[in-house]
């Protein structure tokens, strides 16, 4: 996620180590038709199978082996779930160690070839191109269940047209951080933020009450409050919804926050030096993602407080949210196989495995219940948060609004440009931009 924090999601660090493996391929779709059989009901070691995982009775193709493309930072948690799901199924699966961003570029000359892996592991914004690459099996056998068990956002970002392709596992979003031992107690609205940041605000000593990304749209999103990207959930590239008159109301309180609270320009403030000035102690408070985490609790310890992002103008604060998903490949040898892995690889248990091993935000709406994420508030606050949150949109359009509204965030911060011409703007370009002017 080097344009956006975002288009990553939880951005894989490189090993100096990967298993080379290939699984053979055929054309999409060959062997899918679900094989009923009955199911072991229990793991060597004695677990059950995984609540709310039912295969429907479906069983690996004989002889099925598997490769599995995975991140370095998740590949602990991957290993652990690959040992129990061949205590299941007695199926063969080995990892090999390609970051999630880059998987579908590498799907799709892979796939074709016969030589990618069965399951794959993506930022949901990249579905809309896999699909349309025909590089995914629709996730038709399990869908019904994966709709019911799953956040409406997380279901919203694995569908791409009218059909369901991939099986959420985690969910990020931003929410803000503060410092106890600066702001006692969490601001419930960006009036608040100011009336607590404001003192603590001196650009000569390099101190602020605020610090955040306020250049980048990912960040920035609460801000348009009201409006949104694109319509019908994302997928409407004519409906251009960045200049509503709520969104240009939410981006007055953005540009008060400036001189208030961070009077620094957009350009100025980056990933790291927002990382620097926070575990410093020299920022109260924070909004960022969940990436910071670990470098933040390090640094404050028990004065760490995370909360979801304050009001703007009386209402909920709506986030972007990105969700890290799997999905089977079109042109896997063992359909059934890849999509029981998928699977079992998403179910309750398993996502709740991966928030103990990694502090992901399960997608599950159990596991979000469950007193394992209940008791540990600042993943919590996180959870709180997604609820006021929409999926990116995948559809290939996404492209074309970074860098117009980018800049229409520079104008606003940087210049004091008035709000509705900026984004008045910045719509322009874009649907410009997605009609193929120049």
């Amino acid at each position: 996620m080097k344009r956006n924090k975002a288009l990553s999601l939880i951005a894989a660090l490189s090993m100096a180590f990967s298993v080379a493996a290939c699984s053979q391929g055929t054309q999409p779709g060959a062997g899918s038709d679900p094989q009923p059989v009955e199911t072991p009901s229990a793991t060597k070691s004695g677990d059950a199978l995984p609540t709310g995982a039912d295969d429907k009775g479906i069983k690996p193709e004989p002889g099925a082996k598997l490769v599995i493309w995975e991140g370095a930072k998740e590949r602990p948690y991957t290993e652990e779930i690959v040992k129990r799901f061949k205590e299941v199924y007695n199926v063969e699966v080995t990892i090999d160690e390609v970051g999630p961003p880059d998987q579908v570029g590498r799907l799709t000359n892979d796939g074709p070839a016969g030589i990618g892996a069965d399951v794959v592991v993506m930022p949901h914004n990249h579905l809309g191109r896999a699909v349309a690459a025909g590089l995914l099996l629709p996730n038709d056998i399990f869908g019904e269940a994966v709709k019911k068990e799953n956040t409406e956002s997380s279901i919203i970002a694995a569908t791409s047209g009218d059909m369901l392709y991939a099986y959420p596992r985690s969910s990020e979003t931003i929410a803000l951080y503060y410092n106890k031992s600066l702001v006692k107690e969490a601001p419930k609205t960006f009036e608040d933020v100011i009336k607590v940041g404001k003192p603590l605000t001196d650009k000569s000593k390099n101190k602020y009450g605020l610090i955040f990304e306020s250049g980048n749209f990912y960040v920035a999103y609460p801000f348009f409050a009201g409006g949104y990207v694109y319509g019908k959930n994302g997928t409407d590239k004519n409906d251009v919804g960045l200049n509503t008159d709520g969104a240009v109301a939410g981006m007055k309180v953005f540009a008060e926050l400036k001189n208030a609270v961070l009077p620094i320009n957009t350009g100025d403030v980056n990933p790291d030096i927002q990382r620097s000035l926070f575990t410093g102690g020299d920022a109260a408070i924070s909004i960022t993602g969940p990436w910071e985490l670990g470098v933040y609790k390090e640094a404050l310890g028990d004065n760490l407080g995370i909360a979801p992002i304050p009001a703007i103008n009386g209402k909920p604060a709506v986030t972007f949210s990105g969700v890290q998903e799997l999905a089977v490949n079109a042109y896997t040898k063992y359909p059934n196989a890849a999509k029981l892995f998928a699977r079992f690889a998403t179910s309750k248990e398993s996502q709740l495995l991966l928030h103990k091993m990694i502090g992901s935000v399960p997608t599950n709406n159990e596991a979000q219940n469950d007193q394992q994420i209940k008791s540990d508030p600042l993943v919590a606050a996180f959870v709180e948060q997604s609820v006021h949150s929409v999926p990116m949109p995948s559809i290939p359009e996404m492209e074309n609004v970074w860098n117009p509204v980018g800049a229409a965030l520079g104008d606003i911060w940087n210049s004091g440009k008035d709000p509705k011409a900026a984004l008045d703007n910045a719509v322009k370009q874009i649907k410009d931009a997605n009609n193929g002017k120049q």
